[in-house]
């Protein structure tokens, strides 16, 4: 049975400095398959249609196209059309999927799976930079925390730094692939970030504690206790990440019903 095309709504592509034409195409593509229009196993509005409701080129239509394949949220077949593949298929940790998520909305599936991820991988890349970390590893760390502190007022950049200690504790590993991790899903650890520090759920001296917890373990050498410590900083962060998203869709009802 041949899937039914979903209609896509009139757009008009962003001029995002630094892409080309069938990347922005992407993007406005991305998005819309990520927030369900069309949804997983559907197919995509017609070539024509697309062309015209986007005002772009075929040729410019296919090359967005095969950056859509190459992410695995597409597959074109004969006969058939442009389907949107299940769910399971897409590559989660391309980073513009991971930014298509994020600027749609999260959803508690998608935060419950990143947090997942990073229960899996940091905890213990926490436990490893305690045994490993180099003299100049550790003052990365402190210096990204000393920079958390500072900028709990609103003087800097309070996120960036947030970022940057994690980031600092996969590179203090020494291994390759966990200091790639953190650029992976930058991201995606910037946006919980910045919706855990703001949902207030857990006061930032709290927060902070964790962070420093966390940091005179890795300077003690201390692996059972970086790890326990990172995994309750994580636990804590998911709790507010989860009431940052319930407070957003409470704040959307009300506007709606207004």
């Amino acid at each position: 049975m041949t899937a039914a095309p979903v209609a896509v709504r009139p757009a008009k592509l962003g001029d995002a400095a630094g892409r080309n034409l069938h990347e922005r195409i992407a993007n406005t593509l991305g998005e819309r398959i990520v927030g369900g229009t069309p949804p997983p196993g559907r197919t995509l509005p017609t070539e024509i249609e697309l062309c015209a409701s986007l005002s772009v080129s075929r040729s410019a239509l296919r090359e967005a196209f095969k950056l859509l394949a190459a992410k695995r949220l597409i597959v074109s077949r004969q006969k058939v059309g442009t389907l949107v593949r299940p769910r399971t298929d897409w590559n989660m940790l391309d980073p513009e999927v991971l930014a298509w998520h994020l600027r749609v909305a999260p959803t508690d599936a998608f935060v419950t799976g990143l947090f997942e991820v990073r229960k899996i991988i940091e905890p213990s890349a926490a436990a490893l930079a305690a045994e490993r970390r180099s003299p100049e590893a550790l003052a990365r760390i402190e210096a990204a925390l000393a920079d958390m502190y500072r900028f709990q007022g609103g003087g800097g950049d309070l996120t960036e730094a947030d970022l940057r200690f994690h980031q600092a504790i996969l590179d203090a590993t020494g291994n390759h692939f966990l200091a790639s991790f953190g650029a992976v899903i930058e991201s995606s650890l910037v946006a919980s970030f910045q919706l855990s520090w703001h949902s207030g759920h857990h006061t930032p001296e709290y927060s902070m504690r964790q962070h420093q917890g966390v940091t005179e373990a890795i300077r003690d050498m201390r692996p059972s206790d970086a790890y326990a410590v990172m995994t309750q900083l994580l636990r804590s962060a998911i709790e507010d990440v989860r009431e940052s998203l319930i407070r957003r869709q409470r704040a959307d009802i009300h506007e709606g019903a207004a």
